[in-house]
Parts: structure tokens; C-alpha cells; sequence
């Protein structure tokens, strides 16, 4: 059974040398007497010609071939004639006259073609047959390339691999958890990890200085085509450091996996912008900077306009949260929109909380009245000018507004500008836009809950100077200052996706305690949840931060493929369930009962 070579290795080095080789029958063509055979193994094809002049019993055997049979083959390396020469294919120089012909096994009739564009609920039910189609392969070989490389450039590094527990304690970090009952701690429950945070920090704590690893994370959260409820991440912490240290040590590594699996150089440092420029020019934290078009706010000299709906949102006070705002998008050349391709981008925004999208086309300069809109009336020469001034708008523009409560505005803006940019093709050519955003916001104000919330997690530490207002106890006046601190906090974009995100975590019980006070988490609940942390905090733990990197996304993007789940092995379905396996199942009474649960269907109980 030993093979000699793989068959993409099978070139015009080898013509004259016997080799052994083993895969799976791609094509079959009969071609007068002479059999040819695909021959596809995971690095490729070969021919194998089978000609009953050299070897009848050989020939005779090919004959009951059929595609997805098993085959080892052995023969001999012969160069093409110039005529039958692939130059489609790397070893389309040479083909294997075969002498030997074992049938390893069979196939059943296939449900698909792999050559064949099949649905997706095909390809998941059958996964084990779609991952034999050459794209799916190289995809998971890709993958595999990306994570040695960056293994190999955290190992040079100093960094150590720890794996962290799978099966640990539920703790909030912003998403539902994942829970497995403990039959030995009856009424009890593990969690799986959403990731692997306390104990990285635990392990700076210890005294490791460098750890990373490439880790399994679950989270109970709705799907889309960048999320599963099982990731995988690069995750990776680090002692006596500050930010800048991390974003330098984590370009380094992106950079490497670039070159190493697709040959590109990334130009380092990649760029930065912090999260209020990014929120104010893009609308989002997480800015596609591929895309041309920005936004503008105008809402300072929106506030005496005649337009009520942008007079009133000018004029409404506020924190970052509730005040109102009027933004601007200029679309260059969005002039040829019809009005029924408004009308679908206005119910576009609607979804993003957008009450409407207000618009003017440039026809001429706006003091030739060229400005075609039925707002235009309602402004002011003046009101204009600004307008003008800060589209800069040009003949044959179109400018698209938002006015509203500033989270909807940029979220709706922001979210209007990624899809204008890709159905219009206003987006530049580079393949790959990377931009670090740094300096998120602490703290946010949930209005639901009237209480601060994390925007990243608990253990996030503040920008030092930001530092003495979160440990102060001053009333809150309504204007939620919190919000205005700022995080040590930073993410990685890579096209509009954010592809990794980390931050310098609090090493100071006092400052932890603190932090989760600000959550309404108060000293039991923090002993209960938190105490080992915050005993270990206690215990000499050294300034420390990190970072984690969504291999899934990530790997997706460097291939530009459209889901992470063609960089998958097995993934789940937008419902969570895995098409081949049949998973999440039913299980057997005996086996709730041993871990002491009671299963329900609607409020009927089933054991």
C-alpha cells in the first residue's frame, strides 16, 4: 500500500521512474481502447492511461472504473506528445502508464457531481463529499498553512502554548453561554468557553509571560455567514506590556501568515484610526476603508433649518448615546439612481432604526437652483453653502442624509455607505484594507436596563489618564459621563470585518472591583463569579494584555470566499444544527435522568 508520490508531485522529473500512487477516480474516458483516468488525490490530478497493448488484464480491469472508486495504480512516468500536452494542469507535461490496476473500494451513485454548483444543504448533508471537491480541499489546506504559519512566528517569539480548559464555570462576557450538566454535581452546570480570558490572565498571573494558543469558542448566539456557535481563535496574552506592544507583535504575525500562505507582503505599521474618528467619518467601528465615500456631519448648522425633521434632531441634547445628529453622505455619480432604486435604499436603511432617507440630486450648482429634491425648498442660501462645503458635491453627485439619534444615524449612514460602495463599485482595488481602531469607549449607557455596560469585557482596563473619573463617586447627572472614558482597548479590520480584537486588562483589585461595581456587579456576586480572578490579582499579577484573532473570519477573508463555512471542516447551519450528523439530538430517558434534568416540549414533560 505504500505510495511513492502524491499526484501533483508526478512531473516531467520523473519521466522513465515507476511510481505508486493512490487517490480517488475523478474522470473516466474511453477513448477507442485506451482507458484515460483522472487520477485526485488532495494535491491534485494526474493521468492515468491504461492501453491494452501494454497490459490487457490491467486494461480489462479499468473497464469496470467509475467516478469515486479507490485506486492504487502503479506505473510508469511518461512525457505527453506536444498535441495532448495540459497547460491547464501542473502535471499536464507527463501522464502513468499503468502495469498495476488494485480496486480499493467502490462507490454508490453519488447524490452530486463534486464538479457540480450544488446547494449548500446538499454539500452540508454530504459534507464528507464535499470536502473531497478541490476548492474545499484547498480551502482546508489554506487553513491548516495559516495556522503553522502562525504558530511558527509566535514560537520564535517566546510565546508558549497552554491549552485552558473546555469545561469551566459560566461567567458574563457578553453572550449566552453553552451549558453541560454536571451528573456528578447534581443541579449544576459547566459552561463552555466563550473564550479562554480568565485563565490567559491567570496564566500572566503564574508568571508565563508569553501564552498563546489556538483554541475552540462557543457561543449561544444567533448565526450570519461570519458567526458559528464554535469558532476558532488565535488567542494570545502577554506581560509587561501596553498597547502598543500587542498591535506590533500581532501585525507581525498577520503579516507573516500573508506572505507565507498567499505570498503578499503587508505593509507594516497598518493604519490606525481611533474610535471616534472612525465612528464619525464611517458611521461603524469597523470601516471597510476600501470603500471612497465618507460621512459628514452638518448638524451645527442644521439647527435653525427650515426642515423640521433635521431642525429638531440638531437641536436635541444629549450624550453619545441621545443626542441627535445630521449627517451627510455624498455618492459621487449617484445622480443616474432612478427613484425607485431610492426608494429600495431608503427601505434599506429602515432596517438599521433609519425613519427615512432624505436625498438631493446635483444637477448644477446649487446657486443655479440645480439641486433637484423635495427638501431643497426648505433650506436657507446659507444652509446650502454648508451643505456645499461639506459634500463637496460635484454635477451628477447625489447626496443621501441622516438625521436621528447619532447611533442610528451612523449605523444607518454607515451601513448605506458599505452596500452604495459595493453596488456602485465606489471601492478602491486594493484586495486587502487593514486599519487598527483604538481607544473604544469603556462604558456604554444601556438605556434599557438604566445601567453601564462593558463594550468589550469586565476585565478591560481604562486609559490612564481616563483612570481617576471611573474610580470617583461623583452622581450621575443624566449625561452618563462614563461614557466618555476611554479603553485601552483596540481592534483589527480587515475589509470591513472585524477580524481580532484584545486590550490591556486591569491588574489591580481595587480597579477590578471597581469595574465591576460600575456594572452593577456587586461583592458577592463579584466573590461568587469572580474570586478566584480576584484573589490572583491579589497575589503580585503584573500589567498584562492581549488579544485574539478570529481564525474563521479571518481565513474567509484571505480567500475571499463569502461564509466561513467554506473554511470549515464541519460547520453548522444558520440554526446551529450540523446537516451531516444530525446534531443537536434527542437523548434517550436514562440519560437526562442520570444528570437530573427533565426535557420539555412546549410544557409537556417528556421524562
Amino acid at each position: 500500500m505504500n505510495r511513492s508520490h502524491y499526484c501533483n508531485q508526478v512531473r516531467d522529473n520523473l519521466v522513465g521512474q515507476r511510481v505508486t500512487l493512490c487517490g480517488w477516480v475523478s474522470r473516466r474516458r474511453d477513448h477507442g481502447g485506451v482507458i484515460f483516468v483522472d487520477l485526485r488525490d488532495r494535491t491534485g490530478l494526474i493521468q492515468i492511461v491504461f492501453s491494452p497493448e501494454r497490459h490487457s488484464h490491467v486494461h480489462a480491469i479499468a473497464h469496470d472504473l467509475r467516478s469515486e472508486y479507490v485506486i492504487q495504480v502503479k506505473g510508469e512516468v511518461a512525457p505527453r506528445t506536444a498535441e495532448t500536452i495540459n497547460p491547464n494542469l501542473e502535471t499536464g507535461m507527463v501522464e502513468v502508464y499503468a502495469d498495476t490496476l488494485d480496486i480499493l473500494n467502490v462507490c454508490q451513485p453519488l447524490p452530486f457531481q463534486l464538479d457540480e454548483n450544488v446547494g449548500e444543504a446538499s454539500r452540508l448533508t454530504h459534507r464528507f463529499l464535499d470536502l473531497r471537491r478541490p476548492e474545499m480541499q484547498k480551502n482546508i489546506i489554506f487553513r491548516h498553512r495559516v495556522t503553522q504559519s502562525m504558530r511558527r512566528h509566535l514560537d520564535e517569539e517566546g510565546f508558549i502554548e497552554v491549552e485552558t480548559p473546555m469545561l469551566t464555570r459560566s461567567t458574563p462576557e457578553g453572550a449566552r453561554d453553552f451549558l453541560v450538566p454536571s451528573r456528578l454535581n447534581p443541579g449544576q452546570f459547566y459552561a463552555l468557553p466563550q473564550s479562554p480570558q480568565l485563565f490567559k490572565q491567570l496564566l500572566m498571573v503564574a508568571g508565563y509571560d508569553r501564552y498563546f494558543q489556538i483554541t475552540r469558542c462557543f457561543r449561544d448566539e444567533d448565526l450570519r455567514a461570519d458567526r458559528q456557535p464554535e469558532f476558532t481563535q488565535v488567542d494570545l496574552e502577554m506581560s509587561f506590556v501596553q498597547s502598543e506592544d500587542v498591535i506590533t507583535l500581532t501585525e507581525g504575525a498577520v503579516a507573516r501568515s500573508f506572505k507565507d500562505a498567499l505570498g503578499l507582503e503587508v505593509p507594516l505599521p497598518l493604519p490606525r484610526l481611533t474610535y471616534e474618528e472612525a465612528m464619525d467619518r464611517f458611521g461603524r467601528d469597523a470601516p471597510d476603508t476600501r470603500i471612497t465615500m465618507e460621512l459628514v456631519e452638518i448638524t451645527a448648522a442644521m439647527k435653525n433649518t427650515g426642515f423640521k425633521v433635521f431642525a429638531q434632531m440638531a437641536n436635541m441634547a444629549g450624550g453619545r448615546a441621545n443626542r441627535g445628529a445630521v449627517k451627510l453622505l455624498r455618492v459621487p455619480g449617484g445622480g443616474q439612481l432612478s427613484r425607485k432604486q431610492i426608494e429600495d435604499y431608503t427601505a434599506f436603511v429602515a432596517t438599521f432604526g433609519a425613519k427615512g432617507l432624505a436625498w438631493i440630486k446635483v444637477n448644477a450648482p446649487w446657486q443655479e437652483d440645480g439641486w433637484q429634491s423635495p427638501i431643497v425648498k426648505f433650506f436657507s442660501d446659507e444652509e446650502k453653502e454648508a451643505i456645499q462645503q461639506a459634500s463637496k458635491a460635484e454635477v451628477g453627485d447625489l447626496i443621501f442624509f441622516g438625521a436621528d439619534k447619532l447611533p442610528i444615524v451612523n449605523e444607518s449612514l454607515g451601513r448605506l455607505r458599505v452596500k452604495l460602495g459595493k453596488d456602485l463599485g465606489l471601492m478602491d482595488d486594493k484586495p486587502f484594507a487593514f486599519v487598527w481602531v483604538t481607544d473604544f469607549p469603556l462604558l456604554d449607557w444601556d438605556e434599557e436596563g438604566k445601567c453601564y455596560a462593558a463594550v468589550h469585557h469586565p476585565f478591560t482596563a481604562a486609559r490612564t489618564e481616563d483612570l481617576p473619573l471611573c474610580m470617583s463617586d461623583m452622581e450621575d447627572d443624566g449625561s452618563h459621563p462614563l461614557t466618555k472614558v476611554r479603553s485601552q482597548a483596540y481592534d483589527l479590520v480587515l475589509n470591513g470585518v472585524e477580524v481580532g480584537g484584545g486590550s490591556i486588562r486591569v491588574h489591580d483589585t481595587a480597579v477590578q472591583l471597581r469595574m465591576l461595581e460600575l456594572l452593577q456587579i456587586g461583592k458577592e456576586e463579584a466573590e461568587e463569579k469572580f474570586g478566584f480572578l480576584m484573589k490572583a490579582l491579589s497575589y503580585g499579577a503584573p500589567p498584562h494584555g492581549g488579544l485574539a484573532l478570529g481564525l474563521d473570519r479571518l481565513v474567509a477573508l484571505m480567500l475571499g470566499v463569502e461564509s466561513i463555512r467554506d473554511v470549515i471542516a464541519f460547520p453548522k447551519t444558520q440554526k446551529g444544527t450540523c446537516m451531516l450528523t444530525q446534531a443537536p439530538s434527542t437523548v434517550d430517558a436514562p440519560q437526562l435522568k442520570e444528570l437530573h434534568i427533565r426535557s420539555t416540549q412546549g410544557n409537556k414533560p417528556m421524562v
